[in-house]
């Protein structure tokens, strides 16, 4: 799974240490870099790569505006602070969101699936494996032991022959990370087509026994899938 680097700036050190914390929990997140002095991420973003900046606006050194006009749109940037009527201003520039200060876990988790729509991932894969963070741990899984992955919310089930992993993520972007070898059947589904057992006009039968329905959205795409 290609994860979008952040950096996290903020003159608070409680504040870079929250939302530092928060970017650790979030599996399509990795965070390269955190300070509580803007100059310094400055000299960083000049010097390495970088995707995301969760980024506070009123800053004593150099404010959030004036630090998005010095870099531009080479970065995206998330938000923070503690009075609203910075909204408007910051949403002038390349900014997917703005977080208001105290900030929640699940706004955050919010804000993060944002994040993750600004940041499509085109490449394929030829590799068997990917790995996912689930549980607050790294965990490798093959593509071949993938029965199907089900959306719950904001969240998505994917199911092994001996496991199930719960992870912060959508159907949509699972669907860019798999093989040629699974297909979208319903918008809450996506299985691996190697393990069907047998279908008929509304449900596909996987070898494990799960029926999966077939949404008819995507029944064309699917049935053409299968003969090919």
């Amino acid at each position: 799974m290609k994860r979008i680097k952040c950096i996290v700036v903020d003159d608070e050190p409680l504040a870079v240490s929250l939302l530092g914390s928060y970017v650790e929990k979030i599996p399509f997140f990795e965070l390269v870099f955190s300070t509580e002095n803007p100059i310094e991420a400055l000299e960083y973003i000049q010097k390495n790569e970088a995707d995301l900046i969760f980024l506070d606006i009123q800053m004593p050194e150099l404010t959030g505006i004036n630090f998005m006009k010095i870099v531009g749109n080479k970065l995206k940037y998330i938000l923070t602070t503690a009075y609203s009527e910075y909204a408007l201003e910051g949403y002038e520039h390349n900014v997917i969101d703005y977080l208001l200060k105290p900030i929640s876990f699940s706004r955050f988790e919010k804000s993060a699936l944002k994040a993750q729509e600004r940041f499509p991932i085109n490449e394929t894969s030829a590799n068997s494996h990917f790995f996912i963070k689930s549980s607050g741990q790294q965990h490798r899984i093959n593509f071949d032991d993938i029965l199907y992955v089900e959306s719950i919310k904001d969240y998505v089930n994917i199911k092994t022959e001996n496991q199930e992993y719960i992870v912060l993520d959508t159907l949509k972007s699972l669907e860019n990370q798999l093989p040629e070898s699974f297909a979208r059947v319903h918008k809450s589904f996506i299985l691996n087509l190697d393990k069907i057992e047998k279908i008929d006009i509304r449900n596909v039968f996987l070898s494990s026994g799960k029926e999966i329905p077939i949404g008819e959205t995507y029944k064309s795409e699917f049935l053409l899938k299968i003969k090919k």
